[in-house]
């Protein structure tokens, strides 16, 4: 069937000779960085993978495509591919944009010959089906600062580049080259976001036999869902799979370099078109695919099987067969997988969701069951995604000074080592003198100081280790930059003392030097005298060391730390 897919758009990448001549001119123009999202969708524009695109949407495209899923000529296409800029001196009609990635490499040039508004909500509700910021794409778009979006003749110097599983990143010439090769003439893509099981295994296995073809493992390694487990692991994992699992002759693992939507429906037929340009026949869809989850309501942003519908309406039109199935369950007793709407009425199945496999085995470090998990792939999530036990930690005490943080940290630091967690401490003083000299007590300097302060944390909690943090940080804001720095494990710990105690334990007269200052009307800009401190809204512990002890404040934390999962309680045995 003749359709306007199958990678037959000549590479955009320039020669040689052009690629040095607009280099030396690269100088004459305003650069754009671009985000995650733009370099995915620059290399896919570059190497055909968005084929019958070759630049980023224009006007009469992106409104038809929003409104009907339909370039201007009324060619399918379902999701906008847009460049979004601000005009201003350098970014008008007529100029030329050097295009660059966050580490300045020149990677192309538009020639740009639109710039157009966009109404965020419109494009939201045409191209998602809602403005619920829940939704990712949607998030995206309310993030965006850029009120225009550009278009015009693009001239890529490079592609993006990457230096992670190069053999693996082939582009769509060389896949369809391979699979004439290998005498594949029928083959079937599966498009996956997450780590394989055993039922993911067994569905592949089954469409491959259903087409009588081959079969490509066709991951995303662009942007997929927020939450999601990092490519490198999942790559590890698929080829753990691949090189153990299937019959040589059978498989092909290639990675795609995509920013997903997660549109659903529409998205289902974005991901047919790209694998139709990377020479697949058919196309494995499943339930939910490409669905973001549940809206701010709790209900889901789509129906169950609408992305298998959307792609049935429009498969002719692709050139694309769907393989369609349902979830696989395990049957204990037979030791085999099956369809869930297979399954005969009253047979035990058994299956485990995402959410139990991060929450109820990888967090607490219990072993994945050889019946939904290749040991080989067991083995590396539970190497990069140790139990919280193993995980970094940043411990954040926050409150007045002279409200025992340092007193009650230092404390901890023997009990943490006790439960074998050993810590490194940050103290406010210590800070001042090392990590922040030279700052003053302006509000800015303090936000800096503890910017700072939570930057150092969370490199040392996501690399493993733990640090124990004893600081004023009067501000909420830095406090919650320092909690996103670690990546969500962070405890905050809030010393609610109150201040006549905090004043009466002020061995060094500042709290009394603060008050004359003000009573001179000079001020000092003194946390709770002449300056505001922000308490913690919701923090995991909260202390008043004017009525607990030491060791109480102590015991209290170690039995949050316990609850939230980050040490384990004596006696018990990490596995």
């Amino acid at each position: 069937m003749n359709t306007p897919y199958g990678g037959t758009l000549v590479d955009l990448v320039v020669g040689d000779a052009r690629a040095a001549e607009m280099k030396a001119t690269a100088k004459d123009h305003t650069s754009l960085t671009l985000d995650e999202r733009g370099l995915c969708d620059l290399e896919l524009l570059a190497v055909g993978g968005f084929s019958p695109l070759t630049g980023f949407l224009g006007k009469a495209d992106y409104d038809r495509v929003v409104a009907e899923s339909r370039l201007a000529d009324g060619t399918l296409w379902p999701l906008p591919v847009n460049l979004p800029v601000t005009p201003g001196p350098g970014i008008e009609v007529g100029k030329t944009l050097a295009l660059r990635d966050v580490y300045g490499n020149l990677l192309a040039f538009l020639h740009i010959e639109e710039l157009y508004p966009f109404d965020k909500a419109v494009e939201a509700q045409g191209a998602y089906g809602t403005t619920d910021a829940k939704h990712p794409a949607v998030a995206y778009l309310n993030r965006l600062n850029a009120t225009h979006y550009a278009s015009g003749k693009l001239e890529v110097i490079r592609v993006p580049p990457h230096y992670d599983f190069v053999e693996l990143r082939r582009t769509p010439k060389e896949l369809r080259d391979h699979f004439q090769a290998m005498g594949w003439t029928k083959v079937v893509a599966f498009q996956t976001r997450n780590p394989l099981h055993r039922a993911h295994e067994e569905l592949t296995k089954r469409a491959a036999e259903q087409i009588g073809g081959g079969l490509l493992i066709h991951p995303v390694v662009g942007v997929t869902k927020p939450g999601d487990v990092d490519h490198y692991t999942r790559v590890r994992c698929y080829r753990a799979l691949v090189d153990n699992y299937y019959e040589p002759t059978s498989v092909v693992l290639s990675l795609l370099p995509l920013a997903m939507r997660m549109a659903g429906p529409r998205e289902v037929l974005l991901h047919a078109i790209i694998r139709r340009n990377y020479g697949c026949t058919d196309f494995i869809v499943g339930r939910d695919h490409a669905g973001p989850g549940n809206d701010s309501n709790g209900k889901p942003f789509y129906p169950p099987y609408a992305a298998q519908e959307a792609m049935a309406a429009h498969k002719d039109e692709i050139g694309m067969g769907m393989v369609d199935f349902k979830l696989m369950v395990y049957l204990p007793e037979t030791e085999t997988y099956s369809p869930v709407d297979e399954v005969p009425k009253g047979v035990k199945t058994a299956d485990i969701s995402g959410t139990q496999v991060r929450d109820d085995y990888l967090a607490k470090g219990i072993p994945l069951p050889e019946w939904f998990s290749r040991p080989a792939v067991a083995a590396i999530l539970n190497e990069t995604s140790p139990p919280k036990f193993r995980q970094g930690l940043t411990i954040w005490f926050t409150g007045l000074s002279g409200s025992g943080k340092s007193t009650v940290a230092n404390a901890l630091v023997e009990r943490l080592a006790e439960y074998g967690r050993n810590v490194s401490s940050l103290d406010g003083d210590e800070i001042r003198t090392h990590l922040s000299k030279g700052l003053g007590f302006s509000k800015e300097d303090r936000d800096a100081n503890i910017n700072r302060v939570g930057y150092v944390a969370g490199l040392v909690a996501q690399h493993g280790g733990t640090t124990l943090c004893s600081v004023i940080s009067p501000y909420r804001a830095p406090r919650e930059n320092a909690r996103k720095s670690s990546k969500g494990n962070f405890v905050e710990i809030y010393c609610d003392t109150p201040i006549e105690v905090c004043e009466s334990r002020d061995v060094k007269g500042l709290y009394a030097k603060a008050r004359n200052a003000v009573a001179e009307g000079k001020g000092m800009g003194f946390t709770g005298v002449d300056d505001p401190y922000e308490a913690p809204i919701n923090p995991e512990v909260t202390l008043d060391t004017s009525k607990q002890s030491v060791d109480e404040c102590v015991g209290v934390i170690i039995t949050k730390l316990i609850e939230l999962g980050y040490i384990l309680p004596h006696g018990h045995i990490a596995v």
